[in-house]
């Protein structure tokens, strides 16, 4: 087998040691931290780099890897790589990896490439598949809401993309808890129900907090929480300054007004609260978000070896005292990064 995947065989002990949550009340299980691939892994990105840390994440037990059919830049090369990454060195662990991917942001010009159509759910699946060259992912989220376009449609091509063999399972992104629950209720009612949630949540974008993860825990459903680090800001790389290759100075991902002075006062106090933990703040950061019994999975990107390793240090203290809560939320407050909850608040009559 080693010839076949050019001299790399993952580390045996990967599993003796991993731990995994159920998701919501369904049959599949998640590691507490997933990889995403949506910062770092682009056309643009050095591939050697995405393949280590593909390869590394996978050795420390991490089985769940979340993309979405525009992730790049270019949009779609992540998949792409990714895909070259499954053929160069997982060809014979198909069936230990959990492959989610998303449609719903624009991927190609005119009327069909983008937002909840089944026209267009339909098509962006089957093109990413291509690009990973597989026959199927593990989880197929709609990414956003379509405030055009009847939820049922929506819906109803996730049910269908299941019932052809493409995805075993179907999620939503960014949903509000209304749209939540009228989602389940349709997916319910055609015999496919929705596992899984991916809202952002950070200790500086608490809306989730504000119903919708009581909701996800009422319907069974889990939660997987992208962006906790806050785009980076909840790391130690901006407490003296933005340096240059920071996501920051790489706009549009990074809003400027993240980095306002009552943000990063914020984010000095919570790095003084990690080091009492003997933590780096991205570490509290990710523990933090795991601290929510609803949360299956805290959804991370990294951008070398070394910062995927930081964080998945955060797995070895995960507890929190009363008082170290407290003084968390003096300062884990929401700073104006609910840059997604327009979307998710998307509660049009559809």
């Amino acid at each position: 087998m080693a010839s076949l995947q050019e001299g790399w065989l993952p580390d045996a002990a990967r599993y003796e040691t991993a731990s995994y949550n159920r998701c919501g009340r369904s049959g599949l299980k998640l590691p507490p931290i997933t990889l995403g691939l949506w910062q770092n892994f682009g056309g643009i990105d050095p591939f050697e780099n995405q393949r280590a840390m593909v390869r590394r994440a996978f050795d420390c037990g991490v089985t769940h890897f979340d993309l979405a059919n525009n992730y790049g830049p270019p949009a779609g090369s992540s998949e792409e790589n990714f895909g070259v990454i499954l053929q160069k060195d997982f060809r014979a662990h198909r069936d230990e990896l959990v492959i989610s991917t998303k449609a719903g942001y624009r991927m190609w010009p005119g009327p069909y490439g983008e937002w909840g159509s089944r026209k267009y759910l339909i098509s962006s699946l089957d093109q990413s598949l291509k690009r990973m060259g597989i026959d199927y992912v593990d989880i197929f989220y709609s990414h956003r809401v379509d405030p055009e376009t009847p939820l049922a449609e929506t819906m109803g091509a996730l049910d269908q993309v299941v019932r052809q063999g493409k995805a075993l399972y179907v999620g939503l992104s960014s949903y509000s808890p209304e749209m939540t629950r009228k989602a389940q209720a349709i997916l319910k009612d055609l015999g496919t129900p929705c596992i899984i949630h991916q809202p952002s949540y950070s200790m500086l974008n608490r809306w989730v907090e504000d119903g919708l993860l009581e909701t996800l825990g009422e319907l069974g459903m889990g939660c997987i929480a992208f962006s906790p680090l806050a785009q980076g800001l909840l790391t130690s790389k901006y407490l003296n300054g933005v340096p240059d290759q920071a996501r920051a100075a790489r706009a549009p991902s990074f809003r400027p007004e993240m980095l306002s002075d009552e943000n990063l006062a914020r984010v000095k106090k919570l790095n003084d609260i990690a080091q009492q933990r003997g933590q780096s703040l991205a570490q509290m950061a990710i523990a933090w978000v795991l601290r929510r019994p609803e949360i299956t999975s805290a959804l991370i990107g990294a951008r070398t070896v070394e910062q995927l390793d930081d964080s998945l240090d955060a797995l070895k203290n995960l507890s929190f005292s009363l008082d170290e809560l407290t003084e968390i939320d003096k300062y884990a407050t929401d700073g104006g990064l609910n840059i997604w909850r327009q979307s998710s608040n998307a509660d049009a009559e559809v």
